[in-house]
């Protein structure tokens, strides 16, 4: 999530400049206190759509996870995944963050399209 700081910790983070989420409401992107279920679903499937053609996802995804951020989608990453993510790594699986498919929703995946040839058997 963008902010006014240049740099966390030695980082830079004008990155968050050009950030997709910018100007957008932050509720969309932090849990409010409580939420459960399909509410958490839809909007975290919604900040994941906001996030899926930021030209600076990578970046944002690899603050969250090098920083440890609790809370909110970065990087089209929910809590949980980063959680997950983060286990998987201290369990050896060097898995790419990106083979997981984790910022893009089920119905924007591409998939493989059948041919129309025919089949000889």
């Amino acid at each position: 999530m963008p902010t006014d700081t240049p740099a966390v910790a030695g980082r830079n983070l004008s990155w968050q400049t050009r950030a997709a989420c910018r100007g957008n409401d932050l509720g969309v992107f932090f849990a409010p206190d409580a939420e459960r279920g399909n509410a958490r679903a839809r909007r975290e499937a919604q900040a994941r759509q906001i996030c899926l053609p930021c030209p600076v996802l990578e970046q944002c995804r690899d603050h969250a996870l090098t920083m440890g951020e609790p809370y909110g989608v970065w990087g089209g990453m929910t809590e949980t995944d980063r959680r997950r993510h983060t286990k998987r790594l201290r369990g050896g699986e060097r898995r790419p963050v990106g083979s997981q498919t984790l910022h893009r929703p089920r119905d924007l995946r591409q998939t493989p399209h059948a041919t129309t040839e025919p089949v000889d058997r």
